[in-house]
């Protein structure tokens, strides 16, 4: 009897515990997406777009930190597709990266379903294609993850979300642009500038009175932009992922590919006023505009338009050192660790990494310290996975600027896990750059006009620098990041230039250790597709 009620309690403590891991475990966000061409006027003339659900810009995923995003993508174009999560750290699961060098694009008139979570992760993201210039004519959204409901924010709370994404904007299609960058041609000034598609009927109504959050990203594939809203203030209070100082701005430049949030109040009189993007560093300058409402306005915004700030590159660079150097490290993590003392690392490893524009069998490319990358048929990540020879080798491309001839070729920097590394963003072109990292985020520590020395780094902020997962460069300048690489994969540092990126400026890091643990790395999913080399494993 004893031994009949011992088991019993026994079944009963099974039970309880497999309903509590049930209920703790992190939710399930399903989506299915289907990827088809349509046509859309964003200029005012009509032109083939890529649609998501037929919506354009694509469908925003509205998560909370930790939650498991199921995506099934359905590819109706009809070229190969893939999707990348910009900013999305994909801890432990470079397999679902979605860029050429961890995944097989997903045929025409087929589907792959990407399965990944937000771990540990707060703050304002974006999705595009990854393949060609694909993201030139859309396929791209929103990624917003909120803090779960026991985690309270370090800003004053908010009456509503705003989302914005802006960018540049071509009337050439996507086929037009590579048939001109195959041809060994630049691509030229964009067309003119777009609000979440539109170029100027965006409307944002909000209550006099009350505190609004705007999520803002740059969705454009060349261009900085600069906002800013007519006669209202931005506390910035977010930067990819982390938590800035909240500090009060006028207007902000936002490089392509990254992402900030701000706090804006609503304090003036019941009317509507200007939001306004314009382009930055560029003859002429492009602008587009959308409303900030009022509740109950009737009132039309007052011209002129709010004028962006006319300064020269060093005045910008100076202005850049309150939001890239000064903010401090919070990272907008659900269990805040403390202050990270990344200034008492040591460094193991230092790559300066020089850009530059060349000619390769007489036509235009961007190379990475002599090398312009090619994508290999067979993805690095299934190479590397299966051990397939041939498809690259781990060092080829040198830590430092190299003299030799320029080349076209696979590059790939082995790194080993939890190792903290210098990257230095060498620019030597007349023209900004932006620098994108997968797979982790770093902290911005430094920059500067001319060429990086080594004694340059007696002027680091080692103390309170953002960590972010974009950067931008100067004209002729350097900007010098440290990163804990704590995630294990393939991982793609990328311009986000994306003419430069088609054109070779791009390479990986491949982030290794001998051990094959769950806990680590995941294993390889079983619906990977495999193409290449790895078509038949």
């Amino acid at each position: 009897m004893k031994q009949v009620i011992f088991l019993l309690v026994l079944l009963g403590i099974l039970c309880c515990f497999s309903i509590f891991r049930a209920n703790a475990e992190d939710p399930y966000r399903y989506y299915t997406w289907v990827v088809t061409y349509g046509t859309r006027a964003p200029l005012g003339v009509y032109q083939r777009v890529i649609l998501i659900n037929n919506q354009f810009p694509g469908p925003p995923i509205e998560a909370v930190t930790n939650d498991n995003i199921i995506v099934n993508v359905i590819n109706q174009l009809d070229e190969p597709f893939l999707i990348t999560w910009h900013g999305i750290k994909q801890r432990k699961t470079s397999w679902q990266d979605g860029v050429l060098g961890t995944n097989c694009p997903i045929p025409p008139h087929s589907n792959w379903t990407y399965k990944f979570q937000l771990k540990d992760q707060i703050g304002t993201y974006m999705y595009y294609p990854s393949i060609s210039m694909h993201r030139a004519i859309g396929g791209f959204g929103a990624v917003n993850v909120n803090q779960r409901s026991v985690i309270s924010i370090p800003y004053p709370a908010f009456a509503g979300d705003f989302t914005l994404l802006i960018g540049d904007w071509y009337k050439a299609g996507d086929k037009a642009l590579r048939k001109r960058l195959n041809s060994g041609l630049a691509t030229p000034l964009p067309d003119g500038l777009l609000i979440n598609g539109l170029h100027k009927s965006s409307v944002f109504t909000g209550q006099k009175g009350k505190t609004y959050r705007f999520r803002i990203t740059n969705v454009g594939i060349s261009t900085s932009i600069n906002f800013r809203i007519q006669g209202h203030s931005l506390i910035l209070v977010e930067v990819e992922g982390s938590h800035s100082l909240q500090e009060v701005y006028e207007s902000i430049d936002i490089h392509p590919g990254q992402s900030i949030t701000a706090l804006v109040t609503l304090r003036g009189a019941i009317k509507d006023y200007y939001i306004v993007a314009s382009t930055r560093f560029t003859k002429p300058i492009l602008t587009t505009t959308g409303i900030l409402r009022y509740q109950g306005s009737d009132t039309p915004p007052s011209l002129p338009l709010p004028i962006a700030p006319t300064y020269h590159v060093h005045w910008s660079m100076k202005q850049a050192r309150t939001i890239r150097l000064n903010l401090t490290a919070n990272a907008a993590r659900p269990n805040p660790q403390g202050t990270f003392h990344y200034g008492q690392i040591n460094i193991v490893r230092r790559l300066v990494l020089a850009n530059a524009k060349v000619k390769i069998n007489g036509k235009l490319r961007y190379t990475v310290n002599g090398i312009s990358y090619v994508d290999p048929t067979t993805p690095l990540k299934l190479a590397d996975w299966f051990n397939i020879p041939g498809v690259f080798s781990l060092n080829n491309i040198k830590d430092l600027p190299t003299s030799r001839p320029p080349a076209l070729g696979v590059s790939v920097f082995g790194l080993t896990l939890h190792d903290f590394v210098e990257i230095v963003f060498q620019n030597t072109e007349p023209t900004i750059q932006s620098w994108h990292l997968d797979g982790s985020s770093f902290y911005v520590v430094g920059y500067g006009g001319g060429k990086w020395t080594t004694a340059l780094k007696k002027r680091y902020n080692l103390v309170d620098a953002i960590s972010r997962h974009t950067v931008q460069v100067y004209p002729n300048s350097w900007t010098a990041v440290l990163v804990s690489l704590d995630n294990k994969g393939m991982w793609n540092l990328r311009s986000q230039i994306w003419s430069d990126r088609f054109l070779g400026k791009q390479t990986y890091l491949r982030v290794w250790n001998d051990e094959k643990s769950l806990y680590t790395e995941t294993d390889i999913p079983p619906n990977a597709l495999r193409c290449g080399k790895a078509i038949h494993l």
